[in-house]
């Protein structure tokens, strides 16, 4: 483990009776209350004195309330350094108004807008009101969070390219095709999402993309280092993806299998893995 307290960039927090979130109705792992409090309870032997709190996917319209929410419940526990809201980024200029209410919150960084969703629908992310919403983005001081399928990363390439001034972070190393033993073509595509200068790489998210109950360390391994080589240690930053994280890996789990792919890595590359990149790209 690492000796020194680390920033986790990728924490969902949430309580399903304030907040509506249809889309885990039916898991009862996660339909629950998930705060501050379970999160030192379930990540024991791992110590993190800051997160950042991607937003959980609220149910139509709920967007501005989570995260005013989380900032009312959890905005005054120091660990809680920053904050990814939600907004509806395919509105265009008319999600200017949203935008304005977010940034005022005093823990937003960035936003997200969960493409993983139109993974069916090739070339969603590029269309035009999408694209010019994600452009808004810099004049509010906000990055986006990129969330995908593994088979919509050359999608995430044209977008990236198409907003050179938005600073993007790819989370969950692009959701690769890890269960059905699939490496190409995510990692071609994940190689070339990493030569342009404004994206980074969470490295989170990544056992759960496997058989929960089959996978091996040795299986996600190689994913987790490509990722790094891609990337490298500059522009990489740990996430533990709590609790979704919890179908497939404890957290402490999760934390040892990085530590031994980045065996031989420098102390000032780990301390940037672990913290120093994500204070830096979401200003903590």
């Amino acid at each position: 483990m690492p000796d020194f307290p680390i920033i986790d960039a990728h924490v969902h927090l949430y309580d399903p009776a304030a907040i509506r979130f249809d889309w885990m109705r039916h898991d009862p792992l996660l339909n629950k209350p998930h705060g501050l409090a379970e999160f030192e309870r379930l990540t024991a032997g791992v110590e993190v004195d800051g997160v950042v709190f991607v937003e959980v996917d609220a149910a139509e319209g709920g967007h501005v309330d989570e995260a005013r929410w989380v900032e009312a419940e959890i905005g005054g526990d120091k660990r809680l350094r920053g904050m990814v809201a939600c907004a509806p980024l395919h509105k265009g200029a008319a999600v200017e108004g949203d935008l304005e209410a977010l940034a005022a919150l005093p823990h937003v960084r960035g936003i997200r807008w969960l493409l993983q969703k139109y993974v069916d629908s090739p070339g969603w992310a590029l269309q035009p009101s999408f694209v010019e919403g994600v452009r808004l983005l810099p004049r509010f001081g906000l990055s986006f969070d990129l969330c995908i399928f593994h088979p919509q990363l050359k999608d995430a390439i044209a977008l990236v390219r198409a907003c050179p001034e938005v600073r993007f972070v790819m989370d969950h190393i692009a959701k690769p095709g890890i269960k059905a033993h699939l490496f190409e073509p995510w990692a071609s595509d994940l190689k070339a999402l990493a030569q342009e200068p404004n994206v980074e790489c969470k490295i989170s998210g990544v056992a759960t993309e496997a058989d929960h109950a089959a996978w091996t360390e040795e299986q996600i391994s190689p994913y987790i280092r490509h990722a790094i080589d891609c990337f490298g240690f500059e522009r990489v930053m740990f996430g533990g993806d709590w609790p979704v994280s919890e179908h497939a890996i404890r957290y402490a789990h999760w934390v040892g299998i990085v530590d031994r792919v980045c065996a031989g890595a420098s102390r000032d590359e780990i301390e940037r893995l672990y913290r120093g990149n994500a204070t830096r790209f979401y200003r903590l």
